[in-house]
């Protein structure tokens, strides 16, 4: 079944725990560390030394990687160029998918290794400094973790506002935006992979001492803020596009607040500690504010086309609950950024530099004006029920790669001298 070692962290462990993690558009909540292990001394009798060898190169340079890449996911900079013109991310991005073949040999059905070896990470939102496990599909899961917050860490970089030579302010470009969009629907794929291929590979006793870092709960979260973060990408294509209609843009706000909603619930019951954890709630509970303010924002406009006194009415109460929900927004934000470590917003851009501008105008406006036209009654109803969208965005469909050709040249040696 495995063992597992929870380190506590009052313990004196590595754990990075920076006073400021700087400009943020995407938050990483979860970049956990890989310690080096000795395979050798694990399943060095078990296996030939050159599969030894190569398993555990593949896992230092893992290591190795994951340790300077770590402070670059956690202080939002500008994507780190390496000798090969890509990036430090990219790199390690690469290292994670040709060690996971190799590693996915060890847990093949028959054979007796899956559990020989105690697989030890660093944790960021989990009050346990670091947790080991003997079972390779923690391992497994560690990995796939890694990878999607690799792709938030990429995202984060592309969407930070840069400036140009037009005397414009600092904006991202759609080509950015488009590309975000992909790397968010990777990183929901690789989350999705998880929940569906290795968790249930991981027996009931050894889930509930899994780490909150990898908590099926802060999993679907993180994968479902990956999707709310593409759809709000859309939204701000859509609104600068001129051929996008309010009924496109009402739509994709209001998917975008059940994806948040449903982020929000799925981590509203995860014991999350200060700190890593608390920020994590607070992002999402911002976000959901924000996808509100947008749904209501549109539809109120939506409703306002229509001919009678009740559809007025009901515009107005529509962008009254906007302007309420785009008030709590920025202290929810303010609560977010203040949260240890601290963090700062970029210069506004995209859907919420929009709508901070026109949700005011448009809610006083609306209220002025039904005022004038209708009797000194509560003008300001009780805000309508947001219309229910399906959800269209989906997790890339990532799948498990197959385990390494190695592996199988070991199988038919080990039959050839039976």
């Amino acid at each position: 079944m495995g063992c597992f070692v929870s380190t506590p962290s009052d313990t004196g462990g590595q754990r990075r725990r920076p006073g400021s993690i700087g400009e943020v558009v995407v938050y990483i909540p979860g970049f956990r560390i890989p310690k080096s292990i000795d395979f050798t001394q694990s399943i060095g009798e078990s296996l030939p030394k050159n599969l030894i060898d190569r398993i555990s190169g593949l896992r230092t340079r893992v290591v190795v990687m994951a340790a300077q890449e770590s402070p670059i996911a956690s202080k939002s900079r500008r994507r780190t160029a390496t000798r090969h013109g890509g990036s430090s991310s990219d790199d390690l991005l690469q290292a994670l998918e040709e060690y996971l073949p190799v590693l996915l040999g060890l847990g093949e059905d028959g054979r007796q290794l899956r559990d020989k070896v105690n697989f030890v990470w660093l944790n960021q939102e989990d009050a346990a400094e670091e947790t080991g496990m003997s079972n390779v599909w923690y391992e497994v899961l560690s990995v796939l973790h890694l990878m999607a917050m690799l792709c938030l860490s990429q995202a984060n970089s592309l969407l930070m506002p840069k400036s140009y030579s037009d005397g414009y302010q600092p904006r991202v470009s759609e080509e950015s935006r488009r590309n975000s969009v992909e790397i968010f629907l990777k990183a929901s794929g690789y989350l999705d992979c998880a929940i569906r291929q290795v968790l249930p590979q991981i027996g009931n006793d050894m889930r509930r001492e899994l780490p909150v870092d990898l908590a099926e709960g802060n999993l679907r979260a993180i994968s479902l803020q990956a999707l709310g973060q593409a759809v709000d990408l859309q939204l701000g294509m859509a609104i600068d596009s001129p051929k996008a209609t309010l009924a496109v843009k009402r739509r994709l706000a209001c998917e975008m607040v059940k994806y948040w909603q449903q982020a929000q619930d799925n981590i509203a019951g995860l014991p999350l500690q200060d700190g890593w954890g608390k920020k994590h709630q607070s992002f999402v509970k911002w976000k959901f504010l924000e996808s509100k303010a947008a749904a209501y924002y549109f539809h109120g406009l939506i409703l306002d086309e229509g001919n009678t006194e009740k559809s007025h009415r009901a515009a107005a109460a529509a962008l009254h609950a906007s302007e309420e929900f785009l008030r709590e927004s920025k202290k929810a934000s303010d609560a977010f950024h203040s949260t240890s470590p601290t963090s700062r917003s970029p210069v506004l851009w995209g859907s919420m530099k929009y709508l901070s501008e026109k949700i005011p105008k448009e809610a006083s406006s609306k209220v002025r004006i039904n005022r004038d036209l209708y009797s000194q009654e509560s003008v300001i109803d009780t805000a309508p029920v947001l219309p229910d969208f399906p959800l269209a965005l989906k997790p890339d469909d990532y799948q498990l790669p197959q385990a390494d050709l190695s592996w199988k040249r070991e199988n038919k040696q080990q039959q050839e001298n039976l």
